[in-house]
């Protein structure tokens, strides 16, 4: 197998048991690609996860600038997808954790964010591509900021200095000098473990999943030679059962992510008591 960690492929595609290989398990190796233009050593190029991600945000516009640019009252197959989709984030996440009134200004962020998010994570499964983008700590972590800076910035906005103060904290005079303590480690979870751990929820589920998936597919072709044969078949049907289960794990985690977005939102809308 090729020492270079930059291969495009997990494998080598001449490898099997009983050739006198070793097992070609997948690793960090399997998550990073060459540039497909400029150079990696000048930190200026584009990649196979940069190209995923714009063709992902083109899809996402395409589809629903296909679907709502000339509406109809009685909507067509992809007019009623569309609302569908749009409909359920509307209701189900942002109505039900902020409420209509303060809601629907917000509404177009987060319906954003779950759909590409989703469509970042369905790249996993899709022919060709087989790659989460989501799996690169990067992007979880740039989508994690832009809901940071929208949450701090609203809450001060909402509340002023002070009462954003408190209302990061969760300052309460009444509990004595443990409301210093408390307030602190408030403070901390607030402003630095929470955007760390919505980015991180996000990336390690999607990292995890790849790993496995990849883990079964090359266990299949590494096994496919003589009596390993019938070990293939098992691996083969794992890498069924792991991209049904998957593509159920793509959804949710999209789901999480935005649900999250909405509670933040709600909190820095919410009055300190």
């Amino acid at each position: 197998m090729s020492a270079d960690p930059t291969q495009v492929l997990a494998f080598e595609t001449d490898c099997h048991l009983f050739d006198g290989c070793g097992f070609p398990a997948p690793g960090l190796h399997s998550f990073l690609f060459e540039p497909l233009w400029g150079d990696a050593d000048s930190n200026v190029y584009f990649n196979k996860t940069m190209l995923l991600a714009l063709l992902g945000s083109i899809i996402i516009v395409g589809f629903f600038w296909a679907a709502f640019a000339k509406p109809k009252l009685v909507p067509g197959k992809l007019q009623m997808v569309a609302e569908a989709g749009y409909d359920f984030i509307r209701r189900g996440v942002v109505y039900e954790t902020m409420g209509k009134r303060e809601g629907d200004k917000y509404v177009p962020l987060i319906v954003s964010l779950f759909f590409f998010v989703w469509m970042m994570n369905l790249w996993s499964i899709v022919p060709v591509a087989q790659f989460p983008v989501t799996s690169i700590i990067s992007y979880p972590a740039v989508l994690a900021a832009i809901v940071y800076i929208t949450w701090v910035s609203l809450t001060f906005k909402r509340h002023g200095f002070v009462g954003a103060f408190k209302n990061f904290t969760g300052f309460d005079k009444t509990l004595g000098p443990v409301a210093y303590l408390a307030a602190f480690i408030e403070l901390f979870s607030n402003l630095l473990v929470r955007p760390f751990t919505h980015a991180v929820r996000l990336f390690a589920n999607m990292f995890a999943g790849h790993t496995l998936l990849l883990l079964f597919t090359i266990a299949s072709w590494y096994m496919l030679n003589g009596i390993g044969i019938a070990y293939a078949g098992v691996s083969f049907v794992m890498v069924i059962v792991m991209t049904a289960f998957e593509l159920f794990i793509q959804a949710v985690q999209a789901y999480v992510f935005v649900l999250l977005t909405a509670t933040y939102l709600q909190g820095a809308l919410a009055e300190h008591h």
